[in-house]
């Protein structure tokens, strides 16, 4: 029984923080519309029953933007940890299985971009490419994947060393349908609990590059965005406008860190219980 519960208590945790998130994505998307709306007679008004998180300098209702701006931290973070996770689970494999050569390589260039402060490369990366949602996806997209990557490689290296593996090499199968039929599967939750992993950290850096003038553009109704504006009238008093947007975000990449290790539980059984 108390395995049971165990079990269960980590399913509940899980569904309810993904039941969460989800909520939090189409209410941004249903509002987007909203969260660019003025009304000048009601700017400045600190959180009340109509409106819960106040309003701005431009009367622009601050639950509706934050809600808007943490949908679209949602589809970032989701797009960029998943072209990342995809990223690096072809590189782990490849530098396992495809020889001495290709190993070095793809350890040099992991080696490379750990090397380099995290926050300043992803910079450069979205300026180059003009920042924007193109520029933010790509940048979030090409630094996160160097640690899955490792790890994948190493699951693949201690694979190769199993006897049914050794076995399809001596059948005669390639090294690539080797990868796919026989040690795909057993990668799989190590790579699904790393892209849910990589969510909180691709939602932070885009958060930050954009606050930072970076990242998406002013325009854009984001959570970096939001507070970056905040700074300028908490001297003022309007403590609301950076608190509310803040605690939210945090609450996000808080849950998204339970998603992950609630999943991480149920992959491994073992876990689940304690």
């Amino acid at each position: 029984m108390k395995r049971l519960n165990g079990r269960m208590l980590t399913v509940l945790s899980f569904g309810m923080a993904a039941l969460f998130l989800v909520s939090i994505a189409i209410a941004g998307q249903a509002y987007a519309g909203s969260a660019l709306e003025t009304d000048f007679s009601r700017k400045n008004l600190a959180p009340c029953a109509q409106y819960l998180f106040g309003t701005d300098w431009l009367g622009r209702d601050m639950l509706v933007r934050t809600l808007t701006g943490l949908s679209m931290s949602i589809r970032i973070g989701l797009l960029a940890a998943g072209v990342s996770s995809a990223l690096a689970f072809i590189l782990g494999a490849l530098a396992a299985t495809m020889g001495k050569a290709v190993d070095s390589f793809i350890t040099w260039c992991i080696d490379l971009v750990m090397g380099i402060p995290h926050i300043l490369l992803l910079i450069l990366i979205s300026y180059a490419l003009g920042r924007g949602f193109k520029g933010v996806v790509t940048g979030v997209a090409l630094t996160h994947w160097t640690a899955l990557a490792r790890v994948i490689r190493g699951e693949v290296l201690q694979l190769k060393e199993a006897p049914y593996i050794k076995a399809a090499q001596k059948l005669g199968m390639g090294r690539l349908l080797i990868v796919w039929k026989h040690m795909v599967p057993h990668l799989f939750p190590q790579f699904l609990v790393g892209l849910i992993m990589m969510f909180p950290h691709a939602i932070l850096h885009e958060a930050s590059i954009t606050f930072l003038g970076f990242g998406l553009p002013p325009e854009q109704p984001a959570i970096g965005i939001i507070l970056s504006e905040s700074m300028k009238h908490l001297a003022m008093g309007r403590w609301w406008l950076a608190v509310f947007p803040g605690l939210l975000l945090v609450l996000t990449v808080v849950l998204f860190d339970m998603a992950g290790e609630s999943l991480r539980k149920l992959l491994a059984p073992g876990s689940a219980h304690r």
